[in-house]
């Protein structure tokens, strides 16, 4: 209260307590109850898209023709060639350990020959064995790197949208994201490695056109190319879009991803990239799984990580249709349940996740390990126990419809089947379903008719549901796709049995089973044009394009209604400033000057090495406006600046042409029958009338200018006799400078001694100045005694001149479209005069800020 009071004692206020507090801090005081979802938020930082035009990298671009401009872009595209193979390889090397764990786990574990000769609990204990083993592996490979736990596709769509996530993309991370999705899904757990293969894309893309690696420092080379944020997001973009592309086969979809899940600025050219990225891991990755599976080198079969198969009507049956118009009502319906199911599914997870939040990750990291345990012995148990209640199917049910598709291996999907606790003609459709790769048995629910008992179909169902759940957002690498595609196609399938058995309606199960999973899937996630896509291309059938695209936009809206995707849910959790596509319309009360940050840390043109130090080392700024004050009667501190020199002559370009303009303007009102306005005319003209005085009257007009850059002499320093407008002078702005590049100056010594000219400072080239991108030195790493104190360092060649700035009346649409679309990571916001009063960053246009600056609007009003 008392710093209310300072900041109103010169005037009458009523300071209400709480009302210039974020809302975070609202809601640990307690004064938002209904708001539980908003946590303390985490200091993320943003990327650097925007390009710093400073002198440097302006030599860079005069020294840049058109055959290097040709050399960089064949660059860029053989980089993200090889981001395609890599990724398809990494593909190839998760399918085939998981295949490998679970045939040695399967062939160690005889639970069919347990059943006959009776030693199912010796099994049991067999299988719960190496689960808990290889979630134990996995486990402790998050502990080693905590992001490398869950999908990666909410910290990859925050790096697409701007945000630095630390550690999200290093070699580290890429090791135990790739290697720990082997042993969660090795282990039992209902989880998936399509979503982590996204992540790893990331990291591939991320990783591989840099060259060198933060956590193997020897690796390093002398590649000169993409060292930048903006370069650097393009190709995370590239191989987050090959990851669903190697997972699902669809190349189109995986550009789609990367262009709707986060990517705040795209062009053209990136989605050629990208689309060429996608293709190159999908082919990389069938060309070797074909053959290997196969023996046929060359031939082009398993497009994906996940393919559906082939829907199609068996040969010679007239009357078999895939879908019509009739089952598109129905398809809504599911759409609306799928909605719904996918709403309580994220309910659900959301408040499990807030409880690890704030009970578990905040005690030892072995708790972590043990939840694992506990989900996967309970997961073991229960998939173990529900089999023993599974319906023994006759063998020699008829399937009426593609019975040779092939999964992964060189088995037809007959020889799936699981025939635990059942005689020999007969199988144990409960087993079947989760006794085998859950591939298989998405395979199984789109392809095998009439083989899975309603009963059996509702059991899987709800245990999936609640363990799916339960596992999502463990310490273990998970994806969500698989098993929401799995528990979605159990819900198709039983309303196919329903309608087939109680209505005796003709309808292909096959095809509500894929609508099934559909709907499911889009009402957890909320994706739509590329998850349609994704579908299409899985399924290779272009005629279900009208009724996916339907039904997911109808669990979209459905799911919209109660909560958001589960994706958006996990963001928010973690406090990371994400931006949306655009503001609510009633944030257009708030103007630019209502969000900014007033307190400005800024810094001179030319500034004393100590007083560097003490900003740098007592903020935690990331970026500092360059200022002068404007004072009278001052002379230039430097004539040869090229700012200087640009302001001298733009105002005498703007004397001119307005002397010309005056002149221009009395002749036409000579022509008007008004004696006034003829002397008023005649008055002007003769103040402006060109002449050697009238020279001499813009010589001296020139000389008054406010001067550009203070002086820096102790004669100059602030008085105890000066009033408060003269120690706190408007601040003309002149350019924003980097935390990074004034240690990197500091560093490298770039400066001068004070009896000396700026033009004795050490020149740096672009190169050294990006030279260790991404991770810059820190203030704290700086030998402070090896630093004069006294000198000067010019700052101006380095800054950037011309960034994005904003007027204190710009509306926040405008504000945020501006901000979001050229990738900024801070906005200047500055007057009519050029001088800066505030900075905008990422946290200032924070859907939670704004409502608290909109409810602080209302409440002045």
């Amino acid at each position: 209260k008392m710093a209310c009071y300072g900041r109103c004692f010169c005037c009458q206020c009523c300071c209400r307590e709480g009302d210039t507090r974020t809302p975070e801090e609202l809601t640990i005081l307690g004064e938002i109850p209904d708001q539980e979802e908003i946590l303390p938020r985490k200091d993320y930082e943003s990327l650097d898209y925007d390009r710093c035009i400073s002198e440097p990298y302006v030599e860079v671009l005069e020294g840049l023709d058109n055959k290097k401009a040709k050399k960089y872009e064949a660059v860029q595209w053989m980089m993200v060639f090889v981001i395609g193979v890599t990724v398809g390889l990494v593909g190839l090397f998760v399918d085939s350990f998981v295949r490998l764990f679970n045939k040695l786990k399967f062939t160690v574990v005889a639970i069919e020959k347990c059943t006959d000769k009776g030693c199912l609990s010796l099994s049991l204990v067999e299988l719960l064995a190496f689960n808990m083993t290889f979630v134990f592996i996995a486990s402790v490979l998050v502990l080693i790197e905590p992001v490398a736990a869950g999908s990666g596709i909410p910290e990859i769509k925050s790096y697409l949208n701007g945000v630095k996530i630390p550690g999200i993309v290093r070699l580290q991370t890429f090791v135990c994201k790739a290697a720990g999705v082997l042993f969660s899904v090795a282990g039992g757990l209902f989880v998936g490695k399509e979503g982590p293969m996204i992540h790893s894309g990331a990291i591939v893309g991320a990783g591989l056109p840099q060259f060198q690696s933060i956590t193997f420092k020897k690796i390093k080379f002398d590649f000169p190319y993409f060292r930048s944020d903006r370069d650097k997001r393009d190709f995370v973009s590239a191989g987050a879009a090959a990851g669903v592309a190697a997972a699902f086969g669809a190349p189109i979809g995986g550009t789609l991803f990367s262009l709707e899940e986060g990517s705040s600025f795209w062009n053209q050219a990136l989605t050629w990239k990208v689309l060429f990225c996608s293709m190159s891991a999908t082919f990389t990755l069938n060309f070797f799984r074909s053959g290997i599976n196969f023996s046929k080198w060359g031939s082009f079969q398993l497009p994906g990580l996940l393919n559906f198969g082939e829907f199609k009507c068996p040969d010679g049956d007239k009357n078999c249709h895939l879908w019509t118009a009739v089952d598109l009502a129905f398809f809504v319906l599911m759409g609306v349940v799928g909605g719904l199911l996918g709403a309580l599914f994220n309910c659900m997870n959301k408040n499990l996740a807030k409880y690890r939040i704030r009970h578990i990750h905040p005690k030892a990291k072995f708790i972590r390990v043990l939840e694992s345990l506990l989900v996967t012995m309970v997961t073991t148990v229960v998939i173990f126990g529900a089999s023993m209640l599974g319906e023994c199917r006759d063998l020699s049910t008829p399937t009426t419809h593609n019975t040779t598709v092939r999964l992964a291996g060189s088995e037809d999907i007959n020889s799936t089947i699981r025939q635990f606790f059942c005689s020999n003609k007969t199988y144990n459709d409960m087993a079947t379903l989760f006794f085998n790769p859950q591939e298989a048995a998405i395979h199984q629910l789109f392809h095998q008719d009439g083989t899975f008992s309603p009963v059996t179909l509702s059991v899987f169902f709800f245990l999936y549901f609640l363990l799916a759940c339960w596992t999502y957002g463990l310490s273990v690498p998970s994806g969500l796709f698989v098993p929401s595609l799995l528990c979605g196609a159990a819900f198709g399938r039983l309303v196919a049995n329903v309608l087939k058995v109680k209505l005796g309606m003709d309808i292909y199960s096959g095809t509500f089973a894929l609508i099934g999973a559909a709907a499911f899937l889009g009402g957890v996630v909320r994706m739509t044009i590329s998850l349609t896509v994704i579908l299409i291309e899985s399924t290779n059938e272009i005629t279900y394009g009208l009724p996916i695209m339907i039904t997911l936009m109808v669990a979209k809206w459905t799911g919209d209604f109660f909560n958001r995707g589960i994706y958006d849910i996990h963001i928010q959790l973690r406090g990371v400033p994400l931006l949306e596509w655009e503001t609510e319309v009633e944030m257009d009360r708030l103007t630019a000057s209502d969000i900014m940050e007033p307190n400005l840390t800024y810094v001179y043109p030319h500034t004393r090495v100590q007083s560097l130090v003490s900003i740098l080392r007592t903020t935690v700024y990331h970026a500092f406006p360059v200022v002068t004050e404007n004072r009278q009667n001052e002379r230039d501190f430097m004539k040869g600046n090229i700012l200087i020199s640009n302001n001298i002559r733009f105002k005498k370009s703007s004397v001119v042409s307005r002397a010309g303009e005056q002149r221009r303007r009395c002749q036409s009102m000579k022509s008007y029958p008004s004696s006034e306005l003829r002397n008023v005319c005649d008055e002007q003209s003769a103040a402006v009338e060109p002449s050697e005085e009238g020279e001499d009257l813009l010589q001296q007009m020139l000389e008054r200018r406010h001067a550009p850059y203070p002086n820096l002499y102790p004669d100059q320093s602030p008085s105890e006799e000066w009033t408060m407008e003269e120690r706190f002078r408007p601040l003309t702005f002149h350019g924003l400078i980097l935390r990074s590049q004034l240690v990197n100056l500091l560093i490298r010594g770039v400066c001068y001694a004070e009896n000396q000219s700026s033009a004795s400072q050490p020149r740096l080239s672009y190169a050294e100045m990006t030279e260790d991108y991404p991770r810059y030195p820190d203030i704290h790493d700086l030998d402070l005694a090896l630093l004069n104190p006294r000198m000067i360092v010019d700052v101006t060649p380095y800054m950037n001149p011309c960034p994005y700035t904003v007027s204190p009346n710009a509306r926040i649409s405008q504000v945020f479209n501006l901000f979001r679309t050229m990738g900024l990571r801070h906005l200047p916001v500055v007057n009519a005069v050029g001088e800066i009063v505030g900075i905008i960053t990422r946290h200032n246009l924070t859907h939670e800020f704004l409502v608290a600056k909109l409810r602080q609007h209302y409440i002045t009003i």
